[in-house]
């Protein structure tokens, strides 16, 4: 096993083509935005936002390669306005010399650079004296001057999936770096990488030098828990452990219980649960278990995820714990999520019904001749903007009845609605 290399695993096994690299086919596959962008000749500015391990410098070192251009890498953690004005003048000596090179800046973690010195990349891409890639972990809304926003697309990387991490794993142990992994083993690392590439190969790579020292020649999970203890332990994304803990948050949100709530929150993020999984989770809680009993819940929990999206760790939790709180005392229906789920089960078994002649569009003469919108009742111009007594529902198909609105919160005054809209239908119809 070749586990003497100093090289980097990332580096050993960043794609050298477009062939070779493993996920964000939404942007590089056949007729998608970055694949046309590297087969058309011509580089432009862009940012690649994302979270970390996802591929954001590899793509930004592919292009380079595949315009034969000057790649300048500048670190907006450690650099400057000096790094910048250096790269200024490689950038000139490349296009006025010999071979007339095109340059490539790449700024990684582009939204630590502050005003000014985004400011100071801006005329040298608008001149088109280099092209300008950025990596941002963070919102580039948020984040990049709009000035600079402006000049560049921007792209959105995903976290890898499951199957893309355990074909990195599968890459590094055809090249030798690490032993045989047995599958439970993968699994657990790839639970761990939670999307996350490089978090991946670091590890790889930690648990190929404690192989080599114990003389393994295979990887079991138990050994692998051993190894690295604690990290693993208490980050187990894919255990029982971590979706017993969601579920208990989950369900002390539907319990009305912020203690409750707010204790297995604290809880997740204490086991290193990602904070964006943990929005996600509470946007899913505000539509599933609360619905239309308070619509506000919904934006607030949306507005929760843009607030951690734009403060980060530990700023941004406290806006999550906000909605935490907020889910939890706020009156609760999942009248939306059965109604939801019926008529999904409905069309599953149904079969497929024409549209009503009166609720067809006519666009043209011939559709008209064809009586395609006949009889349409324009609900604006009926008393109190609802015409009583019309059908919207396929000819012959009664009533379903999916939503069934609670008597509570803002669903009272929907049920209240709804009742006087069907006691108006059947007075038209007697």
């Amino acid at each position: 096993m070749a586990t003497s290399s100093h090289v980097p695993l990332a580096e050993r096994l960043r794609p050298r083509t477009l062939g070779e690299v493993i996920g964000q086919q939404h942007l590089l596959g056949n007729g998608m935005p970055l694949r046309i962008a590297f087969e058309s000749g011509q580089p432009h500015s862009c940012i690649l936002w994302g979270p970390p391990g996802t591929g954001k410098t590899t793509i930004a070192r592919l292009m380079a390669d595949a315009f034969d251009a000057q790649f300048l890498s500048i670190s907006a953690v450690l650099g400057g306005v000096k790094d910048i004005r250096e790269a200024v003048e490689r950038a000139t000596a490349a296009r006025d010399g010999l071979e007339q090179r095109r340059t490539i800046v790449f700024v990684d973690e582009v939204h630590r650079f502050n005003k000014s010195q985004q400011d100071a990349f801006l005329p040298h891409v608008e001149s088109g004296l280099f092209t300008f890639i950025g990596a941002t972990t963070e919102n580039p809304s948020f984040e990049v001057n709009s000035a600079l926003l402006s000049r560049a697309a921007v792209y959105v990387l995903q976290p890898l999936g499951e199957d893309d991490l355990r074909q990195i794993a599968s890459r590094a142990q055809a090249i030798d770096a690490v032993p045989a992994i047995e599958t439970d083993a993968v699994d657990r690392l790839v639970a761990y990488a939670d999307g996350d590439a490089r978090r991946l190969l670091n590890t790889l790579e930690t648990l190929a030098v404690a192989a080599g020292a114990e003389k393994l020649d295979r990887i079991a999970d138990a050994w692998l828990l051993r190894v690295l203890g604690e990290r693993l332990r208490r980050y187990d994304k894919g255990g029982e452990q971590f979706y017993d803990t969601i579920s208990a948050l989950h369900k002390s949100v539907r319990g009305s219980d912020p203690d409750a709530s707010l204790y297995w929150f604290v809880r997740m993020l204490d086991g290193g649960a990602d904070p964006r999984y943990m929005a996600r989770r509470l946007v899913r809680m505000a539509s599933e278990d609360i619905g239309l009993a308070d619509p506000r819940a919904l934006r607030l929990a949306l507005d929760a995820s843009e607030v951690y999206e734009r403060l980060g760790t530990p700023e941004g939790e406290l806006a999550l714990a906000e909605c935490v709180i907020y889910l939890a005392m706020a009156p609760k229906s999942n009248a939306v999520y059965k109604a939801y789920n019926a008529a999904k089960a409905f069309i599953k078994s149904d079969g497929t019904r024409p549209v009503p002649m009166h609720l067809r569009n006519a666009p043209t003469r011939l559709m008209k001749q064809l009586d395609y919108g006949k009889g349409y009742r324009y609900a604006h111009d009926e008393e109190g903007g609802f015409a009583a007594g019309e059908t919207y529902l396929p000819d012959g198909m009664a009533p379903p009845g999916f939503y069934q609105p609670v008597e509570r919160g803002l669903e009272l005054r929907i049920a209240e609605r709804l009742r006087e809209l069907r006691r108006r239908n059947q007075s038209e119809e007697g």
